[in-house]
């Protein structure tokens, strides 16, 4: 059961938008990583920053190899992982660089619906 399966959440969006979603997500992840680091030495947990960044990013781009070999409960703590590490990178950025914060806000709730989608196909599998 993957996204290409017979089963679908109800909730889940049609495919055709999944495509311009991420590329408004990715957008709006390197603006904010982009204006995190030009004004690094304003921050005072840079590398924890850019860590979670990073680690989001990672689990983000393997998600889908995950998912798609139908192994739910693992995609799902990975989805765990990027909402955690992510959370993390908004909160350390919030109180000098609200906006790099701001930015992340629309993929922490995308990642809150993956979950939710994958949380599915894993009950749904069982």
């Amino acid at each position: 059961m993957t996204f290409d399966s017979e089963y679908e959440p109800f909730f889940q969006p049609p495919g055709w938008i999944i495509g311009p979603i991420w590329a408004i997500l990715y957008t709006l992840m390197a603006l904010s990583v982009t204006t995190v680091l030009e004004k690094r030495n304003e921050l005072d947990f840079f590398p924890v920053i850019i860590a979670s960044f990073i680690i989001q990013l990672t689990l983000n781009l393997a998600w889908p190899q995950v998912f798609n070999s139908e192994r739910y409960l693992l995609s799902l703590v990975m989805l765990l992982g990027m909402i955690g590490f992510t959370i993390v990178y908004a909160y350390l950025t919030y109180a000098v660089i609200p906006t790099a914060s701001y930015l992340v806000w629309p993929y922490i709730a995308w990642m809150m619906l993956a979950a939710a989608i994958n949380t599915a196909y894993y009950i749904e599998s069982k």
